[in-house]
């Protein structure tokens, strides 16, 4: 199973915001962030000037889903910027390097900050920390202690349906499915879900047989259903991906559509 690409921060580059991903010492940036910038109008053309250990396929989260994108390294944009025959190019140039320096050393890049005095980059700086502070503050508050649906959890007894949490989050139960999988909670056997070993035997799901008949023909049939335990630990697991369900993201978030699962990232 590839392993997600983390945000490491969010930045801005003649007025176009854009993210960058991996780690200080190696950091990614989407191919299609990059084109934008000089302005090239075919990422895949672009692509191809590039030597091929200087980008890679990543894989990212974005709207519920696994998406496999091009991904360009520190010297990849260079090489880029350094093709390109635009005028711009210079200045993206200049930006860039000024942006990745300002990361690597203080975590962060201020517009502008070439002509600030360093007493004037601190100010702007605690400003913009303690902006952060105040959204995520007033996030996290909007989540604990557990919030509306952990409550709606403990009144339920028995065993539940996946399609019936799957709802929970605006999902159908395949997709829901899915997600479970590519995160390692669980894995198909045949015509059944069952758990990987690192969360068996731990009360989170039991299985429920039920008899059917077909032209006279009688066939057991066994489901995997989750106990309230096993909800709980969904939630709590989903939420530290950034994913919650509907009914506390129409709080948190009005103004994101209720028929997508919805990643906090997309709105911090």
């Amino acid at each position: 199973m590839k392993t997600e690409l983390q945000v490491l921060s969010e930045q801005e580059l003649l007025g176009k915001k854009f993210k960058i991903y991996g780690t200080y010492e190696e950091p990614l940036f989407l191919a299609k962030d990059v084109a934008e910038w000089i302005g090239h109008s075919q990422v895949s053309k672009m692509l191809d000037t590039v030597d091929d250990e200087e980008k890679l396929m990543g894989t990212l989260f974005l709207s519920g889903q696994k998406r496999n994108l091009w991904m360009l390294k520190e010297n990849g944009v260079y090489e880029v910027i350094m093709q390109s025959r635009k005028p711009i190019a210079k200045t993206v140039k200049k930006q860039f390097k000024a942006i990745l320096h300002s990361v690597r050393v203080h975590g962060g890049y201020l517009a502008g900050q070439e002509t600030m005095s360093p007493e004037q980059i601190m100010a702007q700086g605690l400003l913009a920390a303690q902006s952060i502070i105040d959204e995520k503050n007033k996030l996290i508050a909007g989540l604990e202690p557990k919030g509306a649906y952990y409550d709606k959890i403990l009144r339920c007894k028995g065993l539940i349906n996946t399609t019936v949490i799957a709802k929970d989050y605006g999902m159908s139960a395949r997709s829901f499915n899915k997600m479970l999988h590519e995160y390692g909670i669980q894995y198909k056997q045949d015509r059944q879900w069952l758990l990987y070993a690192k969360y068996q035997n731990k009360g989170y799901t039991g299985s429920q047989t039920t008899d059917i008949e077909i032209e006279g023909d009688s066939f057991a049939v066994i489901d995997t259903k989750w106990t309230q335990k096993g909800r709980a630990f969904l939630y709590s697991f989903l939420k530290k991906k950034g994913i919650v369900p509907t009914m506390e993201r129409l709080d948190l978030f009005p103004d994101v559509e209720p028929s997508r699962p919805v990643l906090i990232q997309e709105v911090m």
